[in-house]
């Protein structure tokens, strides 16, 4: 879905809690009133077979194409089924969207619909006082209520009085609406969240057609389960049309001002970093081969890739982890540009073959999809507690250099700068996304392929060294004396042929080699080669020559810039400086840290970029730190940033 945006402008990110900016309006043709909002927070949440994620994204693809700036969070239960109308079962999808620029899902949502005790139980607590809340009162009856621990039914007993509430019967409303297409109780029933979207759609203006062509293509082979769910979809719209109980609905203007002009799509992080892959393959003019097992929450890039096989894209679904960077970085050797896709579990696993890419110095992207951990920990929530084992999950000293996207549309650019430390410097690169940017989404603009970065490399092509009788030979380790990376000869090629192995090789001859003096010679150039890559310089944003830095990484950024921005907004100075390469550090990071008199990060783990940052500058920074596999909230960063300012 793409939209043409215009005006180049920039405002306050809005990711808080309530709604703000409401205006009223005269009535709409059909009598209800309009009111215009700047900004909007809605959840939908229900059983994990209650298709919230599918709703979600319907309503997420029609609101960028309305030409909304908007950022969503995709929560669902790690259970391929969970017991169905449980607390651990609930599946929900929170969607922020706004007529300016925002960064974040937002704190807690204006607009809840809860579609059974459940969903209603697990999210009340985020919900500030005056919400919406609508909800499917035909799943509020003894039993389901009992199931999460609800002893009256809280639509009686005044417990959602803060609360502006409106009860529907969405699925006696839907089944009504499908009785003329014969569907049993229990088929009619699956399209109650098309209901729901119709609903919601009516209450916030959103257009319809895309919607509508979606569920005739998804069921283009049952064309009556189509219809049904277009009807339903249709029913739900109608129904906010004509019922009392929704007197008001609600404008949320395009943000014409937030974005440059251009060609804007909605995607999510995985996508992004998909296509990103794609296109570091073409402007190499190198073959993308992937290697992947499956694994939550990387399995989706495996998927997508998998449909480009007219860009030269050859994907591998191998039986492990092991098997699948073994292929990958095979294909490396070959000439491909070897990419390997996993989770932290996985990234365990793969150790010991990418200290091998480390030695063999093959370009290889090891793109780990963060979290939450140990062992098999969290499946399905994000975590940042994998930068230690990317900095140092191998034996011996086996540098990889590391690259961190900050928001789902970053992760396009941030392949593409892992593929070119990749291909220039002859290493392994570690790609650390995590799954709130991966399965988040918000505009991205379309880039011009002119705009992309060249990333053609050459390959050798004949001997490279004249030894000491005037023979030229061929040295697979002889090195740039700029890069320090070593020639990369593809095999077959008639007198470039060489050793390659885990076992140390001698330096220039690649021969191998058990000397004490060379290890010790190949070690410190293999540090010396990471260390060296060209990196850009730190960023600051320091408009009022603050004391106080926040630093982050990764996915924090969208939290940490709107809570700067609440902060300045009250008048209060703060500098923010957020990291995208994390091994070698920019160059400048050490001066940065020492202008401020204090130093804040942010992470989602116990603290290591902080840890990192305080052994190699020795600035005290100050960790505050989260794991709860769910995003920061701008609220509560705010906070914490004002004490660190105060104290």
């Amino acid at each position: 879905m793409t939209s043409q945006v215009s005006s180049p402008a920039e405002q306050a990110d809005g990711a808080g809690g309530a709604v703000v900016g409401g205006q009223r309006t005269p009535e709409s043709p059909g009598g209800k009133e309009v009111r215009r909002l700047d900004r909007v927070i809605i959840r939908f949440a229900g059983d994990s077979g209650d298709g919230m994620q599918l709703t979600g994204d319907r309503f997420t693809s029609e609101t960028a194409s309305f030409g909304n700036d908007l950022s969503t969070l995709p929560n669902f239960p790690a259970e391929i089924r969970a017991p169905a109308g449980t607390l651990p079962g609930v599946s929900s999808f929170q969607l922020h969207f706004a007529d300016h620029d925002i960064l974040t899902p937002g704190d807690a949502p204006n607009v809840l619909v809860a579609m059974n005790p459940a969903a209603l139980k697990a999210n009340i607590g985020d919900l500030p006082r005056g919400a919406e809340i609508i909800i499917n009162t035909d799943e509020f009856t003894k039993r389901p209520m009992a199931k999460v621990g609800y002893a009256t039914s809280p639509l009686e007993d005044g417990s959602l009085d803060a609360y502006s509430l409106h009860p529907v019967p969405l699925t006696t409303l839907t089944v009504e609406a499908l009785k003329e297409f014969g569907l049993s109780r229990k088929e009619a029933e699956r399209s109650k969240n098309m209901f729901a979207l119709g609903l919601l759609s009516w209450m916030y203006h959103r257009p319809t057609e895309g919607t509508e062509n979606f569920l005739r293509q998804k069921f283009a082979k049952k064309p009556e389960i189509a219809e049904a769910n277009v009807v339903a979809f249709r029913a739900g719209w109608n129904f906010g049309e004509t019922t009392e109980d929704f007197a008001v609905s609600y404008e949320v203007a395009p943000a014409t001002r937030a974005f440059p002009t251009g060609t804007y799509r909605n995607i999510s992080g995985n996508l992004a970093l998909s296509y990103g892959l794609v296109a570091a393959s073409q402007q190499a003019d190198l073959p993308l081969y992937l290697g992947s097992y499956p694994i939550t929450p990387a399995s989706d890039i495996l998927h997508e890739l998998s449909k480009h096989k007219n860009f030269g894209v050859r994907t591998f679904q191998a039986e492990d982890e092991i098997a699948g960077i073994g292929a990958a970085l095979g294909a490396a050797f070959g000439g491909a540009l070897g990419v390997t896709t996993t989770s932290g579990p996985g990234v365990a696993l793969k150790s010991e073959a990418i200290g091998l890419a480390v030695s063999l110095e093959l370009p290889l992207l090891i793109v780990d999809i963060q979290r939450g951990g140990p062992s098999t920990g969290l499946p399905t929530k994000t975590e940042q507690a994998d930068l230690l084992q990317a900095m140092f999950g191998r034996n011996g000293e086996a540098p990889v250099p590391i690259v961190a996207p900050r928001t789902p549309a970053d992760c396009f650019d941030a392949a593409l700068d892992a593929a070119r430390i990749a291909l220039t410097y002859r290493t392994p690169v570690f790609l650390l996304s995590d799954g709130y940017l991966a399965n988040g989404s918000e505009p991205w603009r379309v880039p011009e392929v002119a705009d992309l970065p060249d990333l053609k490399i050459k390959f050798a092509a004949g001997a490279n060294h004249t030894l000491s009788d005037g023979t030229e030979v061929f040295w697979p380790y002889k090195r740039d004396p700029e890069t320090l990376a070593r020639p990369w000869a593809i095999p077959g090629t008639p007198g470039l042929e060489h050793r390659i192995g885990g076992i140390e090789k001698q330096d220039g001859t690649g021969n191998i080699s058990y000397d004490p003096a060379n290890h010790d010679l190949m070690v410190r150039t293999r540090q010396a080669k990471v260390d060296g890559i060209r990196v850009p310089d730190i960023d600051v944003d320091d408009p009022d020559g603050a004391t106080t830095l926040v630093l982050g990484w990764g996915s924090t950024y969208g939290p940490i810039t709107a809570a700067v921005r609440r902060l300045r907004g009250a008048g209060l100075p703060i500098a923010q400086a957020h990291l995208r390469h994390l091994n070698p550090f920019p160059r400048n990071l050490g001066a940065v840290l020492e202008r401020y008199e204090k130093v804040v990060v942010p992470e989602m783990n116990l603290g290591q970029l902080a840890t990192l940052i305080r052994a190699k500058y020795l600035v005290d920074a100050q960790s505050y730190n989260q794991v709860n596999g769910m995003p920061f909230k701008a609220e509560q960063l705010a906070t914490v940033l004002k004490e660190a300012i105060d104290d």
